[in-house]
């Protein structure tokens, strides 16, 4: 067999990943923590980009609630500042025009996938004046209308003067007051930076005094001293010193409640036969025992600051319209803003000579409009997610978690002309604020269960969960429901579901078992007993 040589040409379509392109596709998936963090190295690396911090009315959407054929119309916004239109309008041939919201499903037409021009996302704004600065001599006070200047905000002079004392702090205060020798203050300020914040120490404590290279006795007498700090039970190593620690503060800690304090675990698995043996008291003054520890806090320090926990801030927000349908609307403060500073590129192209210098400002130019592009494409693709979302989920918003749907990342993306794993990344970090609470955007996609009626509609999984819930909530000590039972009532409501399915669901709502909560259901019955006794 010969072989041969030849030239072949063939003509055939392949997506090329580039690096805006890449980029792109991570904006759209960031938070807005994510993206304010971004925009903030964007606008230190391009000199052309700006901020506006102006909030204006956001984009919105109304759906009709009583139409599920009906599509939302997207209210146009307002026509952009001159900045934003020139910025996104011209100057874009270096741009990558090609529709990075949808990768599996290429447009001829990138900006025909929405109802408006790139220039139309944001409201006509113009700048804000800058805070003037403070005429004044005191420099702590320049400096906070400084700080005030660059938020756009006024000076809140309580967040300065105002700060929650956390734990550590409260500890510190108290070190030089109870240990005077400096090896002492040294050994305290180490164990006091262990402190979790639930006020404990790790169980590993030969590990801190190896740490410390410090004599043992030495370690534990100045453990002895920190754990007579406030707040009591503060310092402890497991959940029966806490308590104990609690009632030595009270005068309360004897032989038997150390007996009791030994024996938690009896207490955790409700044996209280076996507990009431090894304390070798009778069962009423164990209930009093009882009593009494449930009024001590085993974790005493959570009442002081914790570490600063970022609030959710909801990407889009729905309320409802007057008409009975719901607005959809992008939330102002998570909608960034960036405009080119397109006199600032006129006065330094001008004062430009070389050619190195011109094509890094075209660089910029184009990087920035890419940027204003993007940011456009990404608040109308979310806009157009969420809407859809609500379509699907009216009866949720009407009549609440019991009437959630079965949705899946397809319907949704079948819905709007878009690839799932584009809605993936859309509804990834995102949240929705609704007159019944702020939920993940994943929220609303949940797992279909049959119907036990041929022909009837599927239930949504995170409704089943929601009336297992209401089901064992509603329980006496008298009648607690095991799952074979709560099979039966859920099929008697229409919902064909398998007893390991209701378990499975049971121990992911950390609910325990039929034979767990009736035990449970008991104690509490006798100990509220023996109180009202006392």
């Amino acid at each position: 067999m010969a072989l041969a040589t030849k030239l072949e040409m063939r003509q055939g379509q392949q997506l090329v990943m580039t690096p805006q392109l890449q980029q792109a596709i991570r904006l759209l998936q960031f938070s807005n923590i994510e993206l304010a963090q971004f925009l903030e190295t964007e606008l230190e690396r391009n000199p052309l980009l700006e901020a506006d911090d102006n909030t204006d009315a956001p984009v919105r959407a109304e759906r009709d609630s009583e139409s599920d054929d009906h599509i939302p119309e997207r209210a146009a916004a307002e026509s952009a500042a001159d900045n934003t239109s020139d910025a996104s309008a011209s100057d874009t041939s270096g741009d990558d025009d090609s529709d990075w919201v949808d990768l599996e499903r290429p447009a001829a037409d990138p900006e025909g996938t929405f109802d408006t021009e790139y220039e139309n996302l944001y409201p006509d704004s113009t700048r804000t004046e800058q805070m003037q600065d403070a005429t004044t001599t005191d420099s702590g006070w320049a400096s906070l209308r400084q700080r005030g200047a660059g938020s756009g905000e006024d000076v809140n002079i309580e967040a300065y003067l105002q700060s929650e004392t956390s734990l550590r702090d409260h500890l510190s205060e108290q070190l030089p007051l109870a240990l005077s020798e400096p090896v002492d203050r040294l050994i305290g300020q180490y164990l006091i930076d262990m402190v979790d914040e639930a006020g404990y120490l790790p169980a590993d404590f030969d590990r801190i005094v190896e740490s410390l290279g410090a004599p043992h006795a030495k370690v534990e007498q100045v453990l002895s001293r920190l754990q007579t700090f406030d707040p009591p039970g503060v310092f402890a190593r497991s959940l029966a010193e806490c308590l104990a620690l609690q009632l030595k503060d009270q005068n309360r800690y004897d032989p038997i409640v150390a007996r009791f304090l030994e024996n938690l675990d009896l207490l955790a698995g409700h044996n209280l036969p076996a507990l009431r043996r090894a304390v070798d008291i009778e069962m009423d003054e164990l209930l009093e025992i009882i009593a009494e520890i449930k009024r001590l806090n085993p974790k005493p320090g959570l009442k002081f600051g914790s570490e600063y926990l970022q609030p959710v801030v909801p990407d889009v927000l729905v309320r409802a319209a007057q008409d009975g349908s719901w607005i959809v609307e992008l939330n102002s403060e998570t909608l960034p803003r960036v405009l080119v500073n397109r006199t600032y590129l006129t006065t330094v192209t001008k004062a430009t000579g070389s050619a190195a210098d011109r094509n890094y400002l075209l660089e910029c130019l184009q990087t920035a409009n890419w940027l204003v592009k993007s940011l456009d494409q990404r608040a109308r693709t979310i806009l157009r997610v969420a809407e859809e979302i609500v379509r699907q989920q009216d009866a949720f918003f009407t009549h609440g978690v019991q009437f959630l749907r079965p949705l899946n990342l397809r319907t949704v993306a079948d819905a709007i002309s878009m690839h799932e794993s584009t809605v993936s990344r859309v509804t990834s970090n995102k949240y929705m604020a609704t007159p019944r609470g702020i939920f993940e955007m994943k929220y609303f996609f949940t797992s279909a269960i049959a119907s036990a009626e041929d022909g009837a509609e599927s239930h949504s999984s995170e409704a089943v969960r929601h009336r297992i819930k209401q089901m064992i909530d509603g329980e006496s000590s008298a009648s607690v429901l095991s799952d074979d039972k709560i099979v039966e009532l859920l099929k008697t409501d229409g919902i064909d579901i398998a007893r390991r399915t209701v378990a499975k669901y049971r121990e992911a709502m950390r609910i325990p078992s039929s034979v767990q909560r009736r035990r449970d259901k008991r104690l509490v019955v006798r100990v509220s007993q023996s109180e009202e006794a006392l």
